[in-house]
């Protein structure tokens, strides 16, 4: 054999050799574990990451080291033993195939998720500036076991100071901080969010489509469906948009509002793009990995998907996150929309200062126009889906964008301090429980008394309505009987149903508990 042709042979190993060494995985963890995390704390603690097929690779942490081997397509995944909550920074080292990975500054507590559109996404130092409360926090400086994350396809976690306060979310910062405060226990918070997006745009996709309750809604919706008219529509809509660009181009403006979105059928996204594409982008990535809860304020965009209504829709965008973390039932807190609309207690406090001035009540001529639906959509979501738990924000001040961030954190922070941590927090004002019928009277029992139940800026009682058999609403008179309230009103002999405040603007509804806390709007079935 030629020389030239041996010395080919012998090199052909050393070739697949430099081959491979070439596009070997190097010894890699998932993005969002990185220097500053907050692991959580009382749990398994998932890890994962790459490395070479079959590379045998070591967690320790905290006394633990956890091995475990890569599979054929070069993923690995272990689960750390609880840990005790910790705010003393340690390392977490990750080591395999001769290689070695140190993430830093570590600390062990609760980790919380933010989501939803405008109101979570909204920076702390655009707030601060309308916001006295927020402004304090964002000018202390620092928050040493606070941890931030900004979701994405590769998020990692930074500490809390003057630089990295700001870009924190309006919204969730003062829930954390209030909770690091309360509990004295590390918090992460973990953020993904976007304007005017709707609730089906953070659904995990194959949650949707395997989904039977939102086939049953489309199917329902295609009933009565008209192609023909709802082109119609979107042609006027786009018609009249048109017309308005075109004239405050003329006058050198620009044109306000969204261009409207060509006509959709029935599951398809009225807003374009992917069912679930806001889920793939900011969520995904953080899916498994380990979690106290979430806190979700969206709802002003709906669900926007054709034939799903937002109960539907946020049912199963919660189911469906569960599915995915596999971490069984975890606590999801979502702010009632619409924000606002109802009077405070009392202005005096911080968290209720721009709660809306209370008010007479409307003429009843107007009563059969009002509609609580949306507002009332969001107590039962809380009704029908465990471990969920609705923020109360009727008495926060309204407007689409509430200026009082720090206040909306801080309800949801007792809440969770409430309903999650158990602390015995009063966090909710009345909530209907029960009634029954009395000749011409109404009696309502409530659960979330606490105190006592109490009548705020008025000698009477306000904001309940009754019905009969044909079905007319009349608003009605009421008074409170220890622990419930007696309701009657003269136009209604035989009463079968009574509302409290079913309306998005419900100034005029004044029952609360001593606590200070509002009585949650209800309808009877």
């Amino acid at each position: 054999m030629p020389i030239s042709a041996r010395r080919l042979l012998l090199s052909v190993p050393l070739l697949f050799a430099l081959s491979a060494s070439a596009f070997a995985a190097p010894l890699q963890s998932a993005s969002l574990f990185s220097d500053h995390m907050v692991l959580q704390r009382d749990a398994a603690v998932p890890v994962w990451g790459s490395a070479d097929p079959s590379t045998e690779v070591t967690v320790k942490f905290s006394g633990q080291s956890v091995t475990t081997t890569a599979g054929s397509d070069g993923t690995w995944k272990l689960s750390l033993k609880p840990l005790k909550s910790s705010a003393t920074p340690a390392k977490l080292t990750i080591a395999g195939g001769g290689k070695s990975i140190t993430i830093n500054n570590v600390l062990v507590g609760d980790v919380w998720i933010g989501s939803g559109q405008s109101n979570m996404a909204g920076r702390a130092t655009s707030y601060a500036k309308r916001d006295e409360t927020l402004d304090a926090l964002v000018k202390h400086g620092s928050f040493p076991t606070i941890r931030l994350m900004d979701g994405g396809p590769k998020p990692t976690w930074v500490e809390t100071t003057s630089t990295t306060i700001p870009r924190a979310s309006a919204l969730l910062f003062p829930f954390g901080e209030r909770l690091q405060r309360e509990l004295d226990v590390p918090i992460g918070l973990i953020l993904g969010a976007v304007g005017g997006t709707p609730s089906g745009s953070w659904i995990p996709p194959e949650i949707f489509a395997s989904s039977d309750n939102c086939k049953a809604s489309i199917a329902e919706f295609t009933k009565t469906f008209d192609p023909a008219r709802n082109q119609k529509q979107y042609e006027a809509k786009l018609e009249a948009w048109e017309k308005a660009a075109a004239k405050a181009k003329a006058e050198g403006k620009k044109p306000r509002g969204r261009k409207p979105t060509p006509a959709v059928g029935p599951g398809e996204s009225l807003r374009g793009g992917k069912i679930g594409g806001l889920f793939d982008r900011y969520i995904r990535s953080a899916v498994g990995y380990r979690i106290k809860g979430v806190l979700w304020d969206q709802g002003e965009a709906r669900s926007g998907v054709q034939g799903v209504d937002q109960y539907v829709m946020m049912s199963e965008l919660i189911r469906g996150w569960r599915e995915l973390w596999g971490q069984g039932d975890f606590p999801f807190l979502f702010v009632q929309k619409p924000s606002g609309g109802g009077n405070a207690f009392t202005n005096d406090d911080p968290i209720t200062r721009n709660g809306e001035p209370f008010s007479a009540l409307p003429q009843a001529a107007n009563l059969a126009a009002m509609s609580g639906e949306q507002r009332f959509l969001y107590v039962r979501l809380m009704r029908d889906n465990p471990n969920a738990f609705m923020v109360p924000a009727s008495d926060l001040g309204a407007t689409i964008h509430p200026t009082n961030k720090w206040g909306y954190g801080n309800r949801a922070a007792e809440v969770a301090l409430s309903e999650v941590y158990k602390t015995g927090t009063q966090a909710y004002g009345p909530m209907y429980r029960s009634y029954k019928v009395d000749g011409n009277r109404v009696i309502v029992s409530f659960d979330q008394i606490g105190k006592g139940l109490a009548v705020a800026h008025s000698d009477t009682l306000q904001g309940f309505s009754v019905a009969g058999k044909d079905g007319a609403w009349h608003w009605a008179d009421a008074k409170i009987d220890g622990e419930t309230v007696v309701v009657w009103s003269d136009k209604v002999a035989s009463p079968t149903q009574v509302r409290y405040a079913y309306a998005a603007n419900r100034r005029w509804a004044n029952l609360f508990n001593k606590d200070g806390l509002p009585a949650t709007v209800f309808s009877t079935p």
